[in-house]
């Protein structure tokens, strides 16, 4: 038999019965990146590589309106070592007001912020639960800090008092001025589109169409009439962060002629010069529109 030099039995347990989080090591390097000199350093880097990017952004060509897929508060959670992902989800529930901040700057109209899918309402209680606490809690900060929210999503999906409060936010702020703030709770792109349709039949019917006038005179704009997002006009700018690739059925219907921006980073980490780079990914485009 040989002897153990290491004091770790198999499995990642000290023979003490203490077990060590084998992610330990990582969130110590990266507090210790957050700290101390290294970030003295970093933090000046990134002001002035930043005030670069700003400064090269051309001021007329912005996008109106910009759809974000808040991805990897989870994932930003357990790099760091933290047994419980809901705070990541809170990590990243703080971000919301700078990316706010940083779209009223760029002269950005309209933002939609992709909170919680309708797949992600399958999640466990023990994660679904505190998730909701932490986006009702958001939307409700959002409006009392004076943004014009408006929820947009299958709210009859939801449990009673987040629904409560997103319409609550939704109509304190229905006249707010300044950047109009989508948040996306419950939200699906197929649902929405078939909640759009529903919604038209049911108009059309009430004013006695039937079927067959319906289908002779049915065009793209009655459908856009009524989905959640109407009147407004559709994401020129979708950004999507921690590397994933796909849409994910976010804005299936408005994001027909959008640009996208994949980020690296977990949304937690998403930083101004994230969305600079964002802004100017956008503004190198040539956008044809199928011409």
């Amino acid at each position: 038999m040989g002897v153990r030099r290491s004091g770790m039995s198999r499995g990642g347990a000290r023979r003490d019965g203490v077990r060590r989080n084998p992610l330990d090591g990582a969130a110590l390097t990266s507090a210790i990146r957050r700290s101390g000199p290294y970030a003295t350093i970093r933090d000046a880097v990134y002001r002035m590589y930043e005030r670069r990017v700003e400064a090269s952004l051309p001021t007329d060509i912005t996008p109106r309106h910009v759809g974000v897929i808040l991805d990897g508060n989870r994932r930003w959670a357990r790099s760091m070592g933290l047994a419980d992902v809901n705070t990541g989800h809170q990590r990243g529930a703080q971000k919301i007001s700078e990316l706010l901040q940083w779209s009223t700057e760029a002269g950005v109209e309209h933002v939609t912020l992709w909170l919680l899918s309708t797949d992600n309402l399958g999640r466990p209680a023990a994660e679904l639960d505190p998730l909701l606490e932490i986006i009702e809690n958001t939307v409700t900060r959002l409006a009392a800090d004076g943004w014009h929210v408006k929820p947009v999503g299958a709210l009859d999906l939801l449990p009673d008092k987040t629904a409560r409060v997103l319409k609550d936010a939704g109509e304190a702020t229905s006249g707010a001025p300044g950047l109009i703030v989508n948040v996306a709770v419950g939200y699906g792109g197929r649902r929405e589109i078939a909640d759009a349709v529903r919604s038209l039949l049911v108009e059309q019917a009430s004013r006695g169409t039937s079927i067959e006038e319906l289908a002779e005179i049915l065009d793209v704009e009655h459908i856009a009439e009524h989905l959640y997002t109407r009147g407004q006009p559709d994401p020129d700018l979708v950004i999507r962060t921690s590397g994933e690739q796909r849409l994910s059925g976010f804005m299936l219907w408005q994001s027909a002629h959008s640009e996208f921006y994949f980020c690296e980073v977990h949304w937690p980490d998403f930083r101004k010069v994230d969305f600079l780079r964002a802004m100017r990914s956008y503004a190198a485009r040539h956008r044809r529109y199928g011409s």
